[in-house]
């Protein structure tokens, strides 16, 4: 991204959920080798999204800030929306009401808005010789009313720390810094839970390193998903909800390091057709659409936090499934996920595509955490389909133009649009725009979706399920 600027690594921002004397903690870090530490508008958005996972999870944030405030030449796509600059200053205020504990070190030069962010935290730290805070540097400052200071004199540590009192702590390093930090921390009295059941872990009884031979490279062939969940789930166990009814959608009750978890997974069938047997890979009927909605409905009056594993092309089409109230099912599983409000967690194996991404939880449907194998493909609909699609459409605005495409120059502009298709549907794509948390190995599936289920019941504020409008 931003590559006419000369592109912005990681969006100049590292940020990640650790352990601080066993607490997990949210720690946001700005990289000064990236435009000074300029905010491009991903940066904001990346911002936004630590601070979420905070408020969320009601996790202590740590900012280690260096930041040169807005990239002004994007001003206009960062400073003035709703979901821009300022929501970060506010998002501040908001945490510090909920009781939200956030402590920012002043470690390099923060100017202007880059100045607010640790200011409206609980408790700041500032670094000599290298740390200043203010909202117009030096410069500005000679430009705007002629006063010749310098910055260290203009908002250093000392001035803050002695003169104005805005910072809290003056540190001598980066290393008595983050000591000091990591004591604030430790300090912290305990907090009430949710309460999410938890017995002592087993492991699966197949290693996880076997979900590389499981998942095809190939995400039109064929696997079996209970093989994948056989790798995740403790001593491999799964309590399965109508296991022999809607078999495209597997629900069931599992564990997994210990946590009790409500599993939504897309499977792979073979159905027959008028041109013989097919593979369908993963498509939600109205029978997988109604157990669905149901479990996930069991799930929050159970309180079971649910995993949801992708793989799903989309709801079934054409005119039997039409008949058959496909939408009204369709809809019924999208209010369940809409409406649930235990913690859910997904986890995109293969494909992800259309209405299956919404009614299995995709991002736009608040998942605590989002995550993709390198597998993933996320799109509307998958390449081969989108390009000929594509391709009739440019074929008919040419024709309408008066001009005909021989074969060679429409397989070329076929392949062109696949391509640029398929990259777009990538989960590196995906993952740079925030659609989704991480790319994970999917070895490491079983670790990171306990590490997920243990932040998530640090939340004790599970609000009452309410199903809304579902038609039975």
């Amino acid at each position: 991204m931003y590559e006419e600027y000369g592109g912005a690594p990681s969006s100049g921002t590292v940020f990640g959920i650790g352990k601080i004397h066993g607490r997990n903690c949210v720690i946001v870090a700005n990289d000064a080798t990236v435009k000074a530490g300029a905010w491009f508008p991903i940066t904001c958005k990346k911002n936004l999204r630590a601070q979420e996972i905070a408020m969320e999870n009601r996790l202590p944030i740590i900012y280690l800030v260096d930041s040169a405030g807005v990239f002004l030449p994007l001003q206009e796509d960062i400073f003035p929306d709703k979901e821009h600059f300022g929501r970060i200053f506010r998002n501040n205020a908001i945490m510090s009401s909920m009781g939200i504990p956030q402590i920012a070190a002043i470690m390099g030069p923060c100017v202007a808005g880059g100045a607010y962010l640790p200011i409206m935290s609980d408790e700041a730290l500032i670094v000599e010789k290298t740390g200043s805070v203010f909202l117009a540097g030096s410069h500005l400052v000679k430009a705007a009313i002629g006063e010749d200071i310098d910055n260290e004199a203009l908002g250093g540590a000392e001035v803050h720390s002695e003169i104005s009192g805005v910072t809290d702590y003056k540190m001598k390093d980066d290393r008595e810094c983050l000591e000091t930090i990591r004591n604030i921390i430790s300090r912290m009295g305990k907090t009430v839970t949710a309460g999410f059941d938890r017995t002592d872990p087993s492991d699966p009884d197949y290693s996880p390193d076997e979900i590389y031979g499981i998942i095809p490279e190939d995400r039109s062939k064929p696997y079996d998903m209970y093989e994948l969940i056989a790798r995740i789930v403790d001593k491999s166990e799964i309590d399965e909800y109508k296991a022999g009814y809607g078999k495209t959608l597997i629900t069931a009750y599992a564990r997994i390091d210990g946590w009790a978890v409500g599993i939504v997974a897309n499977q792979r069938t073979v159905v027959k057709t008028k041109k013989g047997e097919m593979q369908v890979g993963g498509v939600i009927y109205s029978d997988s659409a109604d157990k669905g909605a149901r479990f996930i409905m069991n799930c929050n009056q159970k309180k079971i936090p649910l995993l949801f594993l992708q793989d799903v092309t989309g709801f079934m089409v054409g005119s039997r499934a039409e008949h058959g109230g496909i939408i009204k099912d369709g809809a019924k599983m999208v209010n369940a996920v809409s409406n649930s409000v235990v913690p859910k967690i997904t986890i995109i194996v293969g494909n992800s595509y259309g209405a299956g991404n919404y009614a299995m939880c995709g991002k736009a449907y608040d998942p605590r955490f989002i995550f993709a194998y390198p597998t993933a493909s996320i799109a509307v609909m998958g390449g081969a389909q989108a390009s000929n699609v594509l391709l009739n459409i440019k074929i008919g605005q040419l024709k309408k133009e008066g001009r005909e495409l021989s074969d060679e120059e429409k397989q070329k502009m076929l392949d062109e649009i696949k391509k640029k298709y398929d990259e777009h549907a990538d989960p590196l794509y995906a993952a740079s725009r925030l659609w989704i948390d991480a790319i994970i190995d999917p070895k490491d599936t079983r670790r990171i979706v306990s590490r997920c289920i243990e932040c998530a019941n640090n939340n004790p504020d599970i609000p009452k399920f309410n199903p809304g409008v579902i038609q039975v």
